[in-house]
């Protein structure tokens, strides 16, 4: 298993998959497709909750794989996305003006 995959790559790799096992035969729904990922980290929270290692990183992954899909299924390059909007947070406030 090759773990050095660019984001990019990711998003290919869990695109390609999803597809093949059906998931894009027809134009995704984009809302359910962000609440399935809403899901999965809820599913970790649980596994969080209750203590359950495994179950918690599994579900990260989860989250993680159905995210690269969508970027995958609709062609965004997240690196590119995550590279501009980490430029953008480092001239944000400390705590981005919130007082907590």
């Amino acid at each position: 298993m090759d773990t050095k995959l660019t984001l990019n790559e990711w998003s290919a790799r869990c695109h390609g998959i999803a597809k093949e096992k059906g998931f894009w035969d027809k134009e995704r729904n984009v809302g359910e497709a962000l609440m399935l990922i809403v899901t999965e980290l809820a599913e970790a929270m649980e596994g969080h909750r209750k203590q359950d290692e495994a179950n918690f990183k599994e579900e990260l992954a989860d989250a993680f794989i159905r995210l690269f899909d969508l970027c995958g299924g609709m062609g965004i390059d997240i690196e590119k996305e995550i590279a501009a909007k980490s430029e953008r947070n480092k001239t944000r406030p400390y705590k981005h003006g919130k007082i907590c």
